[in-house]
């Protein structure tokens, strides 16, 4: 998900059908949603009675750590379209079904962690000398043993059953949360009047009712508000309504689940919930992401400072007023004048230039020529392979003609739809004990601007960035070449889960590519040399506040996460580290955390996004180096980090890309700063 980013959001999905490389069907009723669910759990609950039926002295890493991890990958086969139909079906009953088996598989887990017989299998295969493992077995064993530990096998009988009902009660109280955001109805209504000076086109595409035009907060709806709109009462009401989403319900639900993180995080004896998350990411602990952050917050403060004295200057000579102040909601405004004003980049010509079609097959183009893979579209039956006539279905074929795999898009907004954008890893390769390959399944959800009879979608350049980042995720998925579910494709440490998607950004920069992937709806010339020079000139513009935002983000999260009892009134610690980390004074009546999506699947991991984007510079910085389109360069990045997944730990993979120890210098420089003197590595 980009805003989950994995969006970054991410959930463990996968789906298998009578062929191992078949994507999944989706469910046509409600009760085929919990049909499909149980079977998941019986085949899955099969296998672990036969692996659990071993005799101790004929134990071997292939018939019991192997078994299990085909059995995990299998069993999120069989259920993951289920799940998955609970962001994306337009029917609100599959919905509420799909949310009951996620809880199901939730419940599923949570037993599956505190299976003293399955982890004393891991034991006695941990203990034999019996047979020889290689590096990435032995990982998968450690990894499988840590999730015993962490899922509080070292504890006493009865105070595993507490914990078990406590994580139950994370996972419901965590859906709770989710489904709050996914159903929030916020609508803004507004007057003809008050759209004066938006572009007719976009006022054209608004629901009209009765005189009143209906605002939701989709991101066709409020970005181009907040870009665009001369009106700053209009564009304070839209970020006003966006950052109170949830509601104040919604926000005594983050807290109650803060408090039962704190719970777990007790019983298995760490300080807080931030050092139990971070335990198992690159950073380690809460400790050293604090320390990422001291690195970096003085030379962000330092770009923020200019920035904001420019943004409020413009403001203040827009509005005659020499005392006027920047408000949140005059950020993007005053960012796209001084574009029109500096750089002559006015972001709705711009946009003119990036038909959706042009944008997607200029992408697959790319892919093609980096990593000789093809895209080949597939149709699809409604209500049977895909869950709604806008979604888009492909295989994914390597240059001998293999199958790797398929994917799904669903790119525009509807009513019950995830709001954001975000790559769910739908099914993860594995081998399965007949030898057959299961192939990986991905699916990217955005919500881009939707056609219409008179006009095509056309996208942003930072919504071809957004594509582009998840699609750079869907690569990490599809690409995988490991044999193991457990470390297939996305399944690595999540502080650098975002460092492929976010390299991949930088391909809609660059003069090599763009011609690929832009030409004017109208007249299908490219993006002029000229305007892509200018835009890249204003790349670095208000890069320190915008830094400086996802920092608070990032603090903000983290804070949430290092009180060892759990007990916080969130929303003054918004405000508190808004004031701390920002240019801005903090807006009252505002809660964003209560819609902080991130919070449910990134939790104390926010800062993962500002950590991955140090190593997506450097990793980029080969390509500019060896060209953009370098089939050489693709195969290496292939080879050394997609094809990986999570067979080696990130710094291995880093190290073995890079050819050296990463460093902050390219991220630095993306900044439009100077790198400093003293080398702040990352690793």
């Amino acid at each position: 998900m980009r805003a989950f980013a994995v969006a970054v959001f991410a959930l463990s999905l996968a789906v298998v059908t009578a062929t191992a490389w078949a994507a999944p069907r989706v469910p046509e009723t409600p009760a085929m949603i919990g049909a499909q669910m149980q079977r998941g759990i019986d085949r899955a609950n099969a296998s672990i009675d036969i692996i659990l039926a071993i005799p101790e002295d004929r134990r071997t890493w292939g018939n019991t750590v192997a078994a299990l991890d085909r059995t995990l990958g299998t069993f999120d086969a069989d259920t993951s379209m289920v799940q998955f139909m609970a962001y994306t079906h337009p029917d609100v009953a599959m919905r509420t079904a799909a949310r009951g088996a996620e809880q199901a598989w939730n419940e599923w887990m949570v037993d599956l962690g505190k299976n003293e017989s399955l982890y004393k299998a891991l034991v006695t295969v941990d203990k034999s000398h019996n047979h020889v493992i290689d590096c990435e077995q032995t990982r998968l064993l450690e990894h499988m043993l840590r999730d015993y530990r962490r899922s509080g096998m070292a504890l006493p009988a009865d105070q595993r059953a507490q914990l078990a009902d406590l994580e139950r009660e994370i996972n419901k109280t965590t859906q709770a949360f989710d489904s709050a955001i996914n159903d929030d109805p916020t609508i803004v209504s507004v007057t003809r009047d008050e759209l004066d000076g938006m572009p007719e086109a976009w006022i054209d595409t608004r629901t009209n009712a009765d005189g009143l035009y209906l605002l939701g907060m989709d991101y066709p709806t409020i970005v181009p508000i907040l870009d665009n709109s001369p009106n700053a009462a209009l564009r304070q009401k839209i970020w006003m309504a966006r950052k109170r989403r949830g509601g104040k319900e919604n926000v005594r639900t983050l807290e109650k689940l803060l408090g039962l993180r704190a719970q777990q995080a007790a019983m298995l004896g760490y300080d807080h919930p931030a050092d139990f998350e971070n335990e198992v990411r690159m950073s380690g602990s809460a400790e050293r992401v604090q320390q990422f952050y001291e690195v970096l917050r003085p030379m962000l403060h330092k770009k923020a400072l200019l920035d904001h004295a420019m943004l409020t200057q413009a403001k203040r000579d827009a509005t005659d007023d020499d005392n006027a102040t920047l408000k949140p909601w005059d950020f993007s405004y005053y960012m796209e004048q001084i574009k029109q004003r500096d750089f002559n980049v006015d972001g709705n010509v711009v946009r003119e230039y990036f038909p959706m079609t042009k944008v997607r097959d200029g992408l697959f183009e790319i892919v093609e020529r980096l990593y000789g893979v093809k895209m080949v579209p597939k149709n699809g039956i409604v209500g049977k392979d895909i869950w709604h006539e806008d979604v888009e279905w492909f295989d994914v074929v390597d240059g001998d003609g293999e199958l790797l795999g398929e994917f799904f898009m669903d790119l525009y907004p509807r009513e019950g739809k995830y709001g954001h954008a975000a790559q769910w890893g739908l099914v993860p390769r594995v081998r399965l004990a007949d030898g057959r390959m299961q192939k990986p399944v991905a699916a990217l959800v955005c919500n881009f601007p939707a056609p219409t009879d008179n006009m095509p979608s056309l996208l942003s350049h930072d919504q071809t960035e957004t594509f582009f980042h998840e699609f750079g995720h869907g690569l990490h998925t599809l690409l995988a070449q490991g044999e193991m579910a457990r470390f297939s494709g996305t399944g690595v440490e999540r502080d650098f889960v975002e460092a492929p998607s976010q390299m991949f950004e930088a391909w809609v920069w660059s003069p090599q590519t763009l011609p690929l992937l832009s030409g004017h709806y109208e007249t299908h010339e490219p993006l002029p040399t000229d305007l892509l020079e200018r835009m890249i000139s204003a790349k670095t513009l208000g890069s320190g506040m915008m830094n400086e935002t996802q920092v608070h983000y990032g603090l903000t999260d983290l804070t949430y996460h290092l009180d060892p009892e759990g007990d916080l009134d969130t929303t003054q610690v918004g405000k508190d580290m808004l004031a701390e980390t920002t240019m801005f004074e903090p807006v009252d009546e505002t809660w964003f955390q209560g819609s902080f999506g991130h919070l449910t699947g990134y939790q104390a991991g926010y800062y993962g996004y500002m950590w991955s984007r140090v190593f997506a510079e450097d990793m980029a910085a080969r390509f500019k180096s060896l060209g953009m389109l370098n089939p050489e360069a693709g195969a290496h990045y292939r080879a050394t980090v997609l094809g990986q997944g999570g067979s080696k730990s990130a710094n291995d993979m880093l190290r073995d890309y890079l050819g050296r120890e990463p460093n902050m210098d390219a991220f630095i420089v993306s900044l439009g700063l100077e790198p400093p003197q003293v080398d702040a590595a990352t690793n």
